[in-house]
């Protein structure tokens, strides 16, 4: 196949990669739509410069410039998609490297015509963006791990690599006078549409994995977490309740946790409204938060009632534990417009012993103790028999 055949080829399938995303961009959530459309753009926009490096109908300077410029700007716009992906704010100079790169290509195609100037100018421009590009993707704070990110990773890694290798053929090479970039007469040529398909088409691909990744995640953080404190609901506290359970058993030690209830919490709600209410589910949940120590579970199980599985399992240490989680709450204030709405919690500590079959058995033990703080007149912890 020749450089302008596979020019065409690479375009068309591009455009099919852009028309695909296309047709799933409605349907993600509003945290994707706008990457998605930069990375769909800046697909267009490259397709649209190797469509015009296979079909050269406009004077010289005008499509070496608009060809080149469109596949410059189309990989900083593709860059732009992978920063909003990782919520990162836009670089202040990022459009500079494609700006000077196509300026440079319009003088020395225009003004003073020097082909082997342009393609070193495209060369270099290239590399500074793709060069931006593995460098967001590789930074510690957006790493999550997944297979769709590495990949999209080592394809911009191995371009760039490309990149150079082309810039160092180029810079070494005896250029004949009317040299062209859509025949077959350097190998170069021939290697280059293979490297420019990776990115829209094989790149496109990851991308569009890495977004469904970010689906899957956050599908399986809604289905473990409780919505409006953002802490593990009752699913994952039954599923780990329950796996320490079992390994404690076998093991021969024990498990405690406090069940942790808001006292008078209705009252709240009939007063001041369920937005307040909300407000003062997730003031107890920042206190409790600030009390659990590594390697403890803290858990809102609905309504206002939280759990936490302790490390102290000592009866005497877990009682000390829960006191602790109860002050935290009595002693930080929540505030309503200035004004103190008082908030305290009643806690029921229970540690499991061998009368008890399973870790449901434990929590309605926990259960009964709470009702029995409430009982003695609430803000206090009780420990189960």
């Amino acid at each position: 196949m020749d450089s302008r055949t596979a020019y065409v080829v690479l375009s068309l399938m591009m455009l099919a990669n852009s028309g695909a995303l296309g047709l799933i961009l409605r349907d993600l959530p509003a945290d994707l739509r706008s990457p998605v459309r930069h990375w769909q753009a800046g697909t267009l926009i490259i397709a649209a410069g190797y469509f015009l490096h296979a079909f050269p109908s406009l004077p010289m300077p005008v499509m070496v410039t608009f060809s080149n410029g469109a596949i410059l700007f189309g990989l900083t716009i593709c860059w732009r998609g992978i920063q909003q992906f990782d919520g990162s704010p836009p670089g202040r100079w990022q459009f500079v490297p494609a700006a000077l790169g196509t300026l440079v290509i319009c003088w020395f195609s225009a003004v003073q015509p020097d082909t082997l100037t342009r393609i070193l100018a495209v060369s270099l421009a290239s590399a500074v963006i793709l060069g931006g590009c593995v460098s967001d993707l590789g930074k510690r704070e957006y790493r999550d791990g997944s297979l769709s990110r590495l990949l999209l990773t080592a394809i911009f890694v191995l371009i760039t690599a490309l990149n150079a290798l082309r810039f160092g053929y180029f810079a070494w090479a005896d250029i004949p006078p009317g040299f062209s970039i859509a025949d077959n007469a350097e190998v170069m040529n021939i290697i280059s549409p293979l490297v420019a398909a990776m990115l829209p088409v094989i790149g496109t691909t990851a991308f569009t994995l890495m977004c469904s990744e970010r689906l899957r995640r956050q599908w399986e953080r809604a289905a473990s977490t409780d919505y409006l404190t953002g802490l593990p609901n009752r699913r994952t506290l039954t599923e780990t309740g329950r796996r320490r359970f079992e390994l404690a058993r076998l093991e021969g030690r024990s498990v405690a946790m406090a069940l942790i209830d808001i006292d008078g919490f209705k009252s709240i709600n009939d007063c001041y409204g369920h937005d307040v209410g909300d407000m003062a589910l997730t003031h107890v949940a920042t206190c409790l938060g600030q009390g659990i120590e590594a390697g403890e579970l803290l858990a809102r199980t609905g309504g206002e009632e939280f759990v936490a599985l302790l490390t102290e399992t000592a009866p005497q240490k877990a009682q000390q534990a829960a006191e602790y989680l109860r002050q935290m709450v009595q002693r930080q204030h929540f505030l309503l417009q200035g004004v103190r709405i008082p908030l305290t919690v009643s806690v029921g500590i229970a540690v499991s012993q061998s009368e008890d079959r399973d870790f449901d058995s434990l929590l309605r033990r926990a259960d009964q103790a709470m009702y029995a703080a409430k009982s003695a007149g609430r803000n206090r912890v009780q420990l189960a028999a």
